[in-house]
C-alpha cells in the first residue's frame, strides 16, 4: 500500500555549493523515502549544476531552540571569562597577535 503524496515525509535539503566550503539550507521538500528526497533535491535545486553535494535530512530529526528563547540561549560570554583573550598569557617571543 502506497502512501499519497500529502503523507509523504518533509525533508530538508543542504547544498554545498562548488565554491563553498559548507552546506547551506536551501529549502524543503516532500518524499518517500531518502533517496527519493535526494533525487528530488537534485532536480529541484541544483538545476545549474551549482552542487557538489546534497544533504537530506528528515524535518523530524532537527531539533532546533525558539526564538522566544534567544535571550536564554545566546546570552553574552561576559561570565565565560575563558573566552576573553585576556585570560591568556602569551610568550614574549610573540609580538603581533
Amino acid at each position: 500500500m502506497s502512501r499519497k503524496h500529502g503523507d509523504w515525509p518533509l525533508w530538508e535539503v543542504f547544498i554545498r555549493s562548488r565554491q563553498g566550503l559548507s552546506h547551506k539550507h536551501v529549502g524543503s521538500l516532500h518524499a518517500a523515502d531518502e533517496a527519493m528526497a535526494l533525487e528530488n533535491a537534485r532536480d529541484v535545486y541544483t538545476r545549474r549544476m551549482e552542487g557538489l553535494s546534497i544533504w537530506v535530512v528528515p524535518a523530524s530529526a532537527i531539533t532546533a531552540s525558539s526564538p522566544t528563547e534567544k535571550d536564554v540561549m545566546f546570552d553574552p560570554a561576559n561570565d565565560k571569562v575563558y573566552r576573553h583573550p585576556t585570560f591568556y598569557k602569551l610568550p614574549d617571543e610573540i609580538k603581533n597577535m
